[in-house]
Protein backbone atom coordinates (compact mmCIF):
# COMPACT_ATOMS: atom_id res chain seq x y z
CA UNK A 1 0.00 0.00 0.00
CA UNK A 2 1.42 3.46 -1.08
CA UNK A 3 1.96 6.40 1.07
CA UNK A 4 -1.91 7.98 -0.21
CA UNK A 5 -3.65 5.27 -0.23
CA UNK A 6 -2.27 4.27 3.94
CA UNK A 7 -3.48 7.56 4.80
CA UNK A 8 -6.64 7.35 2.88
CA UNK A 9 -6.93 4.09 4.96
CA UNK A 10 -6.14 5.38 8.43
CA UNK A 11 -8.61 8.21 7.85
CA UNK A 12 -11.49 5.96 6.69
CA UNK A 13 -10.75 3.24 9.49
CA UNK A 14 -10.41 6.10 12.39
CA UNK A 15 -13.81 7.86 11.05
CA UNK A 16 -15.44 4.77 11.14
CA UNK A 17 -14.53 4.47 14.88
CA UNK A 18 -17.29 6.25 17.53
CA UNK A 19 -15.02 8.16 19.75
CA UNK A 20 -17.10 11.31 21.10
CA UNK A 21 -15.21 13.00 23.32
CA UNK A 22 -15.29 11.01 26.13
CA UNK A 23 -15.84 7.78 25.16
CA UNK A 24 -12.67 7.21 23.24
CA UNK A 25 -11.36 4.15 24.06
CA UNK A 26 -11.71 2.45 20.77
CA UNK A 27 -9.91 4.75 18.65
CA UNK A 28 -6.74 5.01 20.72
CA UNK A 29 -6.96 1.33 21.06
CA UNK A 30 -6.82 1.64 16.97
CA UNK A 31 -3.54 3.76 17.17
CA UNK A 32 -2.03 2.10 20.03
CA UNK A 33 -2.18 -1.25 17.78
CA UNK A 34 -1.06 0.25 14.67
CA UNK A 35 1.89 1.89 16.05
CA UNK A 36 2.29 -1.28 18.23
CA UNK A 37 2.19 -2.96 15.07
CA UNK A 38 5.03 -0.64 13.61
CA UNK A 39 7.10 -1.32 16.08
CA UNK A 40 6.53 1.33 18.08
CA UNK A 41 6.04 1.42 21.58
CA UNK A 42 3.03 3.67 22.54
CA UNK A 43 1.53 4.12 26.17
CA UNK A 44 -2.33 5.06 26.59
CA UNK A 45 -2.25 7.78 29.57
CA UNK A 46 -4.34 7.67 32.70
CA UNK A 47 -6.12 10.86 30.65
CA UNK A 48 -6.17 8.49 27.79
CA UNK A 49 -3.82 9.97 25.36
CA UNK A 50 -1.94 8.46 23.25
CA UNK A 51 1.79 9.13 23.47
CA UNK A 52 4.60 7.66 21.40
CA UNK A 53 8.69 8.28 20.97
CA UNK A 54 9.61 7.94 17.00
CA UNK A 55 13.10 8.14 17.91
CA UNK A 56 15.69 10.70 16.90
CA UNK A 57 17.95 12.87 18.47
CA UNK A 58 17.99 16.25 20.18
CA UNK A 59 15.69 19.65 20.15
CA UNK A 60 12.34 17.27 20.97
CA UNK A 61 9.57 18.01 18.70
CA UNK A 62 5.46 17.06 19.71
CA UNK A 63 3.36 16.65 16.78
CA UNK A 64 -0.13 16.32 18.24
CA UNK A 65 -3.81 15.76 16.81
CA UNK A 66 -6.55 14.33 18.54
CA UNK A 67 -8.98 11.55 17.95
CA UNK A 68 -12.21 12.88 19.63
CA UNK A 69 -15.01 14.15 17.52
CA UNK A 70 -18.13 16.12 18.44
CA UNK A 71 -21.03 13.70 19.48
CA UNK A 72 -23.97 14.37 22.35
CA UNK A 73 -25.17 12.54 25.41
CA UNK A 74 -29.02 11.53 26.05
CA UNK A 75 -30.45 14.06 28.19
CA UNK A 76 -33.46 13.01 28.90
CA UNK A 77 -35.78 9.80 27.64
CA UNK A 78 -39.02 11.68 26.88
CA UNK A 79 -42.47 10.45 27.93
CA UNK A 80 -43.23 9.00 24.42
CA UNK A 81 -39.71 7.51 23.85
CA UNK A 82 -37.73 9.97 22.38
CA UNK A 83 -34.64 11.05 23.40
CA UNK A 84 -33.39 14.89 24.29
CA UNK A 85 -29.74 15.11 24.06
CA UNK A 86 -27.33 17.22 25.15
CA UNK A 87 -24.37 18.10 23.09
CA UNK A 88 -20.64 17.30 23.72
CA UNK A 89 -18.36 20.17 21.91
CA UNK A 90 -19.17 22.84 19.71
CA UNK A 91 -21.49 22.32 16.73
CA UNK A 92 -24.53 24.42 15.23
CA UNK A 93 -27.44 22.05 16.46
CA UNK A 94 -28.59 22.59 12.71
CA UNK A 95 -25.89 20.66 10.90
CA UNK A 96 -26.96 17.07 12.73
CA UNK A 97 -30.74 17.34 11.57
CA UNK A 98 -31.69 13.50 9.82
CA UNK A 99 -27.93 12.44 11.20
CA UNK A 100 -28.03 8.93 11.85
CA UNK A 101 -26.51 8.15 14.85
CA UNK A 102 -25.77 5.56 17.37
CA UNK A 103 -26.75 5.27 21.31
CA UNK A 104 -23.75 3.99 23.03
CA UNK A 105 -25.27 2.39 26.70
CA UNK A 106 -23.10 2.25 29.93
CA UNK A 107 -23.55 -1.69 29.78
CA UNK A 108 -22.23 -2.15 25.95
CA UNK A 109 -25.15 -2.26 23.71
CA UNK A 110 -25.44 -0.18 21.06
CA UNK A 111 -28.79 1.22 19.09
CA UNK A 112 -29.48 3.04 16.11
CA UNK A 113 -31.61 6.20 15.73
CA UNK A 114 -32.20 9.62 13.81
CA UNK A 115 -31.84 13.06 14.45
CA UNK A 116 -35.75 14.76 13.83
CA UNK A 117 -37.57 17.91 14.30
CA UNK A 118 -40.16 17.15 16.79
CA UNK A 119 -42.42 18.59 13.96
CA UNK A 120 -40.44 17.19 11.11
CA UNK A 121 -43.56 16.01 8.67
CA UNK A 122 -44.63 18.83 6.21
CA UNK A 123 -47.47 16.92 5.92
CA UNK A 124 -48.33 17.27 9.25
CA UNK A 125 -46.75 20.59 10.54
CA UNK A 126 -46.69 22.63 7.53
CA UNK A 127 -44.14 24.31 6.84
CA UNK A 128 -41.74 24.65 9.75
CA UNK A 129 -38.79 26.66 7.84
CA UNK A 130 -39.15 28.93 10.49
CA UNK A 131 -38.91 26.31 13.54
CA UNK A 132 -35.46 27.36 15.62
CA UNK A 133 -32.80 24.05 15.85
CA UNK A 134 -31.32 23.15 18.91
CA UNK A 135 -32.25 20.20 21.49
CA UNK A 136 -36.04 21.74 22.64
CA UNK A 137 -37.07 21.58 18.99
CA UNK A 138 -34.92 18.45 18.16
CA UNK A 139 -34.74 14.97 19.20
CA UNK A 140 -33.89 11.23 18.48
CA UNK A 141 -36.10 9.02 17.50
CA UNK A 142 -34.50 4.66 18.13
CA UNK A 143 -34.96 2.81 15.39
CA UNK A 144 -37.36 0.37 18.37
CA UNK A 145 -40.98 -0.49 18.88
CA UNK A 146 -40.95 1.27 21.88
CA UNK A 147 -43.40 4.59 22.93
CA UNK A 148 -42.93 5.17 26.06
CA UNK A 149 -39.58 6.34 28.44
CA UNK A 150 -40.57 2.30 30.20
CA UNK A 151 -39.91 1.08 27.49
CA UNK A 152 -36.94 2.62 26.33
CA UNK A 153 -35.13 2.46 29.93
CA UNK A 154 -36.12 -1.21 29.92
CA UNK A 155 -33.80 -1.76 26.36
CA UNK A 156 -31.28 -0.03 28.90
CA UNK A 157 -30.58 3.20 27.65
CA UNK A 158 -30.78 5.83 30.19
CA UNK A 159 -29.50 9.35 30.62
CA UNK A 160 -26.07 9.93 30.28
CA UNK A 161 -25.44 7.39 27.97
CA UNK A 162 -23.30 8.42 24.76
CA UNK A 163 -24.21 9.22 21.02
CA UNK A 164 -22.37 9.17 18.10
CA UNK A 165 -23.20 10.25 14.43
CA UNK A 166 -22.61 8.22 11.35
CA UNK A 167 -19.45 9.32 9.74
CA UNK A 168 -20.87 8.82 5.78
CA UNK A 169 -17.16 8.59 4.70
CA UNK A 170 -16.93 9.34 1.03
CA UNK A 171 -13.27 9.57 -1.09
CA UNK A 172 -14.13 11.03 -4.33
CA UNK A 173 -12.23 9.88 -7.40
CA UNK A 174 -11.56 13.42 -7.61
CA UNK A 175 -9.65 12.92 -4.58
CA UNK A 176 -12.56 15.12 -2.10
CA UNK A 177 -13.04 13.52 1.52
CA UNK A 178 -16.14 14.19 2.56
CA UNK A 179 -17.54 12.64 6.38
CA UNK A 180 -17.63 14.09 9.56
CA UNK A 181 -14.83 13.44 11.77
CA UNK A 182 -12.64 15.19 9.32
CA UNK A 183 -11.72 17.55 12.28
CA UNK A 184 -9.22 15.71 13.66
CA UNK A 185 -9.28 12.01 12.28
CA UNK A 186 -7.73 13.51 8.76
CA UNK A 187 -3.94 14.70 11.16
CA UNK A 188 -4.57 11.52 13.19
CA UNK A 189 -3.74 9.95 9.97
CA UNK A 190 -1.58 12.09 8.75
CA UNK A 191 0.77 11.62 12.04
CA UNK A 192 0.28 7.41 11.79
CA UNK A 193 1.55 7.63 8.13
CA UNK A 194 4.76 9.77 9.66
CA UNK A 195 4.85 6.74 11.73
CA UNK A 196 4.71 4.14 9.35
CA UNK A 197 7.21 6.56 6.71
CA UNK A 198 9.86 6.46 9.47
CA UNK A 199 9.26 2.46 10.71
CA UNK A 200 9.89 1.52 6.96
CA UNK A 201 13.03 3.44 6.60
CA UNK A 202 11.37 6.18 3.81
CA UNK A 203 11.92 9.00 6.98
CA UNK A 204 15.24 9.71 8.48
CA UNK A 205 14.26 11.73 11.73
CA UNK A 206 16.57 14.80 12.21
CA UNK A 207 15.59 15.07 15.87
CA UNK A 208 13.76 13.56 18.37
CA UNK A 209 9.91 13.18 17.55
CA UNK A 210 7.09 12.43 19.96
CA UNK A 211 3.22 11.70 18.36
CA UNK A 212 0.40 12.36 20.61
CA UNK A 213 -3.19 11.60 20.03
CA UNK A 214 -5.31 13.48 22.96
CA UNK A 215 -8.93 12.97 23.67
CA UNK A 216 -10.49 16.21 25.17
CA UNK A 217 -9.69 18.44 22.35
CA UNK A 218 -13.21 19.35 21.48
CA UNK A 219 -14.09 20.35 25.07
CA UNK A 220 -10.90 22.26 25.55
CA UNK A 221 -8.16 20.50 28.07
CA UNK A 222 -7.24 17.69 25.69
CA UNK A 223 -3.22 19.14 25.64
CA UNK A 224 -3.12 19.49 29.23
CA UNK A 225 -0.91 16.39 30.81
CA UNK A 226 1.40 16.74 27.51
CA UNK A 227 3.80 19.08 30.00
CA UNK A 228 4.73 15.32 30.99
CA UNK A 229 6.98 15.72 28.33
CA UNK A 230 9.17 18.14 29.87
CA UNK A 231 12.04 17.79 27.45
CA UNK A 232 9.76 19.12 24.49
CA UNK A 233 11.25 22.48 22.62
CA UNK A 234 8.41 22.37 20.12
CA UNK A 235 4.52 21.67 19.75
CA UNK A 236 2.79 21.40 16.20
CA UNK A 237 -0.44 21.08 16.47
CA UNK A 238 -2.00 19.43 13.82
CA UNK A 239 -5.26 19.69 13.27
CA UNK A 240 -7.47 21.47 10.54
CA UNK A 241 -7.71 24.47 8.52
CA UNK A 242 -10.87 26.36 7.96
CA UNK A 243 -12.53 27.27 4.75
CA UNK A 244 -14.56 29.93 4.33
CA UNK A 245 -15.21 33.96 4.54
CA UNK A 246 -12.04 35.86 4.95
CA UNK A 247 -9.59 32.98 4.63
CA UNK A 248 -7.78 32.67 1.75
CA UNK A 249 -7.53 28.01 2.58
CA UNK A 250 -8.64 25.68 0.07
CA UNK A 251 -9.44 22.34 0.82
CA UNK A 252 -6.46 21.58 -1.38
CA UNK A 253 -4.26 23.33 0.59
CA UNK A 254 -1.91 23.03 3.97
CA UNK A 255 -3.16 25.83 6.33
CA UNK A 256 -1.07 27.24 8.53
CA UNK A 257 -2.72 29.46 11.28
CA UNK A 258 -0.75 32.88 12.80
CA UNK A 259 -3.86 33.28 15.38
CA UNK A 260 -6.54 31.72 16.62
CA UNK A 261 -9.14 32.84 19.77
CA UNK A 262 -6.71 32.05 22.19
CA UNK A 263 -4.03 34.36 20.95
CA UNK A 264 -1.04 34.45 18.61
CA UNK A 265 0.99 31.04 17.55
CA UNK A 266 4.86 31.87 17.92
CA UNK A 267 6.41 33.76 15.66
CA UNK A 268 9.71 32.26 14.50
CA UNK A 269 8.08 28.60 14.39
CA UNK A 270 5.41 29.68 12.30
CA UNK A 271 7.77 31.50 10.67
CA UNK A 272 10.10 28.26 9.78
CA UNK A 273 6.60 26.37 8.75
CA UNK A 274 6.27 29.21 5.98
CA UNK A 275 9.77 28.95 4.61
CA UNK A 276 9.11 25.28 4.53
CA UNK A 277 6.71 25.29 2.27
CA UNK A 278 8.29 27.87 -0.04
CA UNK A 279 11.16 25.45 -0.26
CA UNK A 280 9.07 22.03 -0.85
CA UNK A 281 6.83 24.18 -3.16
CA UNK A 282 4.00 23.32 -1.30
CA UNK A 283 0.34 24.71 -2.17
CA UNK A 284 -0.52 26.42 1.61
CA UNK A 285 -2.25 29.01 2.97
CA UNK A 286 -1.53 31.55 6.28
CA UNK A 287 -5.04 32.53 8.06
CA UNK A 288 -6.28 33.52 11.27
CA UNK A 289 -9.11 31.80 12.76
CA UNK A 290 -11.32 33.99 15.31
CA UNK A 291 -13.90 31.04 16.47
CA UNK A 292 -10.69 27.88 16.75
CA UNK A 293 -8.72 26.90 19.46
CA UNK A 294 -6.77 23.85 19.71
CA UNK A 295 -4.36 21.18 21.76
CA UNK A 296 -1.81 24.37 22.07
CA UNK A 297 -3.33 26.33 24.25
CA UNK A 298 -4.49 23.93 27.00
CA UNK A 299 -0.61 22.62 26.73
CA UNK A 300 0.49 26.30 27.44
CA UNK A 301 -1.79 26.88 30.17
CA UNK A 302 -0.92 23.79 31.53
CA UNK A 303 2.96 24.76 32.22
CA UNK A 304 4.85 23.19 28.66
CA UNK A 305 7.52 26.18 28.18
CA UNK A 306 7.54 25.94 24.66
CA UNK A 307 7.62 27.23 20.98
CA UNK A 308 4.31 26.79 19.54
CA UNK A 309 2.64 26.12 15.72
CA UNK A 310 -0.81 25.10 13.92
CA UNK A 311 -1.17 23.47 10.80
CA UNK A 312 -3.77 21.14 9.04
CA UNK A 313 -5.46 20.47 5.89
CA UNK A 314 -8.28 23.02 4.77
CA UNK A 315 -11.82 21.76 5.75
CA UNK A 316 -14.69 23.31 4.19
CA UNK A 317 -18.07 22.97 6.82
CA UNK A 318 -16.04 22.59 9.74
CA UNK A 319 -18.06 21.13 12.91
CA UNK A 320 -20.52 19.73 10.34
CA UNK A 321 -20.38 17.33 7.51
CA UNK A 322 -16.86 18.15 6.51
CA UNK A 323 -14.89 18.08 3.50
CA UNK A 324 -10.83 18.57 2.69
CA UNK A 325 -8.85 17.14 -0.13
CA UNK A 326 -6.61 14.46 -0.32
CA UNK A 327 -4.02 17.04 -1.91
CA UNK A 328 -4.15 19.24 1.09
CA UNK A 329 -3.65 15.60 3.26
CA UNK A 330 -0.38 15.23 1.32
CA UNK A 331 0.46 18.99 1.86
CA UNK A 332 -0.12 18.38 5.46
CA UNK A 333 2.21 15.36 5.94
CA UNK A 334 4.82 16.97 3.12
CA UNK A 335 4.92 19.68 5.81
CA UNK A 336 4.99 17.96 9.18
CA UNK A 337 7.79 15.09 7.62
CA UNK A 338 10.18 18.35 6.78
CA UNK A 339 9.44 19.84 10.22
CA UNK A 340 10.68 16.29 12.40
CA UNK A 341 13.43 15.20 9.59
CA UNK A 342 14.67 19.45 9.31
CA UNK A 343 15.68 21.33 12.27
Amino acid sequence: MDKKDYLLDQFYRLAAIPSPTGMTHEATAHVLAELTRLGFQPERTRKGTVVVCLGGVGHPLLLSAHVDTLGAVVRAVKGDGHLRYSRIGGFDDNNIENENVRIHTRDGKVFTGTVYSTKASGHVWGNQTGTPRSDEFLEIILDEEVSSRAEVEALGIHSGDFISFDPRTVITDSGYVKSRHIDDKASAAVLLTLAREVAEGRVTLGRKVYLSFTVYEEVGHGGSGLEALSDVEDMLAVDMGCVGADLSCKETQVSICAKDSAGPYDWDFTNELIARCRRLDLDYAVDVYPSYSSDASPALKAGMEIRFALCGQGVFASHGYERTHVKGMLNTLALVTDTAEHL
